[in-house]
C-alpha cells in the first residue's frame, strides 16, 4: 500500500504563503514602488504558466476561459504564447474580454461563440477570477464554472481556482475544480486550507519577477524540505550528552504508560543527549523496560522532580498524564522552580490549565517560552471560540490566542499550522489523514520536546516536529494502516535527507509543487 501523500513537496527555501488580500496588496506595491509594469507581470505570469502547461499536457487544444480582470490578462498571454508555440488555443469569455486586449500581440485567437461547450480539447484554463476578488461568482462566470467542472477535462487554473477565497479558503459560490493551480509568486494560503487544498489540486507556484518579500508583507509560509533541512539542529563534532539537550517529559497516568514511551521514544529520536520521566509509579516497570535509555522518576517524588528540572533545558507535559489533584499539584510545582527554561504543553497539560486545576496558561508564559499543540476540540477548551468560528478562520483566531496568551500555538488539522506571538505562522506541508490515530500527538509532543531542549525557538520546534514525524510517515509506505510505531525507526531517514525536495517540472522558475490529494 503505498501513502495518500507525495512523497516529497518541493520548495526552494522559505516559500511564503499570502492571503489573496496580502497578494492583492504585494501586486500594487510592486507596481507603484518598484517600477516594474502591471504589463510586465502579466507576460512573465502568463508564460510561466504556459511554459508548465507544455510540460504537463503537451498535445491537444486548449480551452482558455478568460474573465475581464488581470487573471484574465494572464490566460490571455498563456494562449497566445501557446498558439505561438504551435497549440491550437480556442477562447471562452464569460462576460467583458480582458481590459488589457492588446496582450495577444497580433495573434488572431479564436474566440467561442457558444455556450461554453469546450469540444475536444485535451485541457481548460481557468482564468476567469483572480485573488483580489471578494464576493460570488456572477451569474455568467458561475456558468462558465459549472461547464469546466462538468467537462470531463482536466482543469489548470492561473493564480487559484476561480470562485475560492484567497484569504480563507472557502467557497464564494461556484468554485472551480483544477486539477492543477499555478500560482504566482507563491501559493496562496487560500489554496492550502479547507476547500481549497482539494479544489487546487496539484499546487505549483512560479517566480514571475517579484521584489523579495518579507515577514512586513506576509504572516504565513509553508515548513518545504529546504526550510526543515536548513533549520534541524546540528552537532558540533566534540559533542556529548550534557550540551546536545536534556528533557524532562511529565506524562503517564496509571495505566497510561504507552502514551509516556512513544513520547520519550520520539524525543530521543529527536536527537536528544538525555531524558527523564516522571510518570506515575505504577508505570515504572513497562517504561524503564521499553525506554532503557530514561531516567524514570516517580511522580510523588517532589524533591527529585524540582532537581531534575534544574537540570533539563526544556519541559515537556500531557501526553498521557491524566487531571487529577496530585497532577495539578505536580504541575504547580513544577511551574514554581526557579529558571525559564521553555515548555511543550500537551493533552491534559491544556487541559489542566483550562480546569482550574494546575498553572494556567498565563503562568506558564508568564516565565518561560512555550508551545501549545491543542487539537480542535482541545482548543475550543482552551480558547473559548467555537468549532465552527475556529474552522471559519483557523489563522485568525489562533493569531489572536497567541498574542493574547503569549504561547505559540501548534493547531493540529489539515493543515497543521503553528503560529507564534509575534512573526511569521509556518504551515506543515507533510500532514495527512494517515495520521489520524492514536498516539500520533504523543510523537509530535516527545519530538518538539526534544527540538526545544536543543535551543530550538517554540516556532520552529513545532513546526519541524510536524515535517519531521509527517516524512517520517511517508517513508513508512504504509498509508491508513500507519501506527504511531511505524514512524519511530523512519526518523532516522528523515535526519539525512537533504535538498529541496522532488518535482519533475524540470524549470528553473517553479519555486514550490505539492500534489495535495483530494
Amino acid at each position: 500500500m503505498t501513502s495518500s501523500v507525495p512523497l516529497r513537496p518541493f520548495g526552494k527555501g522559505l516559500v511564503w504563503a499570502p492571503t489573496g488580500s496580502e497578494a492583492s496588496a504585494f501586486d500594487k506595491m510592486t507596481i507603484a514602488e518598484m517600477g516594474i509594469s502591471e504589463r510586465s507581470l502579466m507576460e512573465c505570469a502568463g508564460r510561466s504558466a504556459a511554459h508548465v502547461l507544455q510540460e504537463m499536457f503537451p498535445r491537444g487544444d486548449v480551452a482558455v476561459v478568460l474573465g475581464s480582470g488581470n487573471n484574465g490578462g494572464d490566460g490571455l498571454v498563456l494562449a497566445r504564447t501557446l498558439q505561438a508555440w504551435g497549440r491550437k488555443t480556442k477562447l471562452f469569455i464569460p462576460g467583458k474580454f480582458p481590459r488589457m486586449s492588446d496582450l495577444d500581440h497580433g495573434w488572431h485567437l479564436q474566440i467561442d461563440e457558444t455556450e461554453f461547450s469546450f469540444g475536444n480539447v485535451s485541457v481548460i484554463v481557468d482564468a476567469i477570477l483572480g485573488t483580489g476578488v471578494k464576493g460570488k461568482p456572477r451569474q455568467k462566470q458561475a456558468e462558465a464554472i459549472r461547464a469546466i467542472n462538468h467537462s470531463g477535462c482536466p482543469v489548470f487554473s492561473l493564480d487559484i481556482p476561480s470562485g475560492l477565497d484567497g484569504d480563507t479558503g472557502r467557497s464564494l459560490g461556484a468554485v472551480v475544480s483544477a486539477d492543477v493551480t499555478v500560482a504566482f509568486g507563491w501559493p496562496k494560503l487560500g489554496s492550502l486550507l479547507k476547500e481549497g487544498r482539494t479544489k487546487s489540486g496539484r499546487l505549483i507556484a512560479t517566480e514571475i519577477g517579484f521584489p523579495p518579500a518579507s515577514q512586513a508583507n506576509f504572516s504565513a509560509a509553508i515548513a518545504t524540505p529546504h526550510w526543515a533541512m536548513r533549520t534541524r539542529p546540528t552537532r558540533r563534532d566534540d559533542s556529548h550528552k550534557n550540551t546536545v539537550g536534556s528533557l524532562l517529559l511529565v506524562a503517564g497516568q496509571a495505566g497510561m504508560a504507552g502514551a509516556a514511551v512513544l513520547s520519550a521514544k520520539a524525543a530521543l529520536r529527536g536527537g536528544l543527549g538525555q531524558i527523564r520521566i516522571v510518570s506515575d509509579s505504577s508505570n515504572r516497570g513497562i517504561i524503564q523496560s521499553t525506554v532503557p535509555e530514561a531516567i524514570f522518576l516517580a511522580s510523588d517524588y517532589p524533591e527529585q522532580i524540582t532537581n531534575a528540572v534544574d537540570k533539563s533545558d526544556a519541559i515537556a507535559i500531557g501526553p498521557g498524564l491524566g487531571c487529577s489533584a496530585e497532577n495539578g499539584r505536580l504541575l504547580n510545582l513544577i511551574c514554581g522552580c526557579p529558571g525559564d527554561i521553555p515548555l511543550v504543553l500537551d493533552a491534559d497539560g491544556l487541559n489542566m490549565a483550562t480546569k482550574g486545576m494546575g498553572p494556567t496558561i498565563e503562568e506558564w508564559t508568564s516565565k518561560r517560552e512555550v508551545l501549545l499543540t491543542p487539537h480542535l476540540g482541545e482548543m475550543v477548551r482552551i480558547s473559548g471560540v467555537t468549532s465552527h468560528d475556529i474552522d471559519s478562520d483557523r489563522l485568525g483566531v489562533t493569531k489572536s490566542f497567541a498574542e493574547a496568551t503569549g504561547a505559540t500555538v501548534l493547531l493540529k488539522g489539515l493543515p497543521s499550522m503553528v503560529v507564534p506571538p509575534k512573526g511569521i505562522a509556518l504551515l506543515d506541508s507533510m500532514g495527512s489523514s494517515d495520521l489520524a490515530a492514536a498516539g500520533m500527538g504523543d510523537l509530535l509532543t516527545g519530538f518538539a520536546g526534544a527540538l526545544l531542549a536543543q535551543g530550538l525557538k517554540p516556532a520552529c520546534a513545532g513546526a519541524l516536529s510536524l515535517y519531521m514525524v509527517g516524512r517520517a510517515a511517508v517513508n513508512t509506505g504504509l498509508g491508513p494502516s500507519l501506527i504511531p510505531t511505524d514512524i519511530l525507526p523512519k526518523l532516522a531517514e528523515v535526519w539525512q535527507e537533504e535538498g529541496s525536495g522532488e518535482t519533475d517540472l524540470d524549470l528553473p522558475f517553479v519555486v514550490f509543487d505539492q500534489d495535495v490529494p483530494r
